[in-house]
């Protein structure tokens, strides 16, 4: 298996065809096989099993991370073309997947997927540095519990310089929500203390 990792956003829906959002790390191995591994327990995960298909969004909106790991789970949708389900209306391009094989695991399952259809939207037009800062953010985000303030302050301190050199309006608002998650966490464990 490719031990590379790429962050994308994975869409999927429920049996009644309500669409989820979920930022995700897939894998790429060999010829039109993409490799997802959800945690359990997960909408995403019960959503593939369920319906056997996914939907994989290459986007550089990085509002999608942030706004998925802080409670904003609402972004607009169109409905995919070769399999049940909905892409994401900024998605750059977007794979239409099926579910070839599924290794459970208690934890974090394997699901290998097979690329049924591709289409690009709009073009890729470069990397920003607030972009990834903004990736990187969610990913601290969504580990608060696990993680030690000091590590989490420290990593986001370092990831502003990138916020503060090269962030458009999108990259801003998006690094404002991963803040003001840390702030609320914080809060919540000092009430609870």
């Amino acid at each position: 298996m490719n031990d590379v990792i790429f962050e994308n956003v994975v869409t999927t829906v429920d049996t009644q065809g309500r669409p989820h959002v979920a930022p995700m790390g897939v894998r790429y191995q060999g010829e039109g096989v993409v490799v997802l591994m959800p945690f359990k327990p997960s909408a995403t995960h019960d959503n593939i099993i369920a319906t056997g298909h996914a939907v994989l969004n290459i986007l550089t909106d990085t509002r999608v991370f942030a706004g998925c790991v802080t409670g904003r789970k609402d972004w607009p949708v169109a409905p995919t073309q070769a399999v049940p389900g909905v892409r994401l209306t900024c998605a750059l391009s977007h794979l239409e997947l099926r579910l070839i094989k599924a290794s459970d695991d208690a934890q974090r399952p394997v699901l290998s997927m097979a690329r049924v259809h591709e289409v690009n939207h709009a073009p890729f037009v470069g990397f920003n540095r607030a972009q990834s800062a903004v990736i990187e953010g969610a990913i601290l985000v969504s580990r608060l519990r696990m993680l030690a303030p000091a590590k989490v302050d420290a990593e986001l301190a370092y990831l502003q310089i990138a916020i503060d050199k090269t962030a458009g309006p999108e990259e801003r608002e998006a690094w404002s929500w991963l803040i003001e998650a840390v702030a609320r966490h914080r809060a919540t464990a000092e009430v609870l203390r």
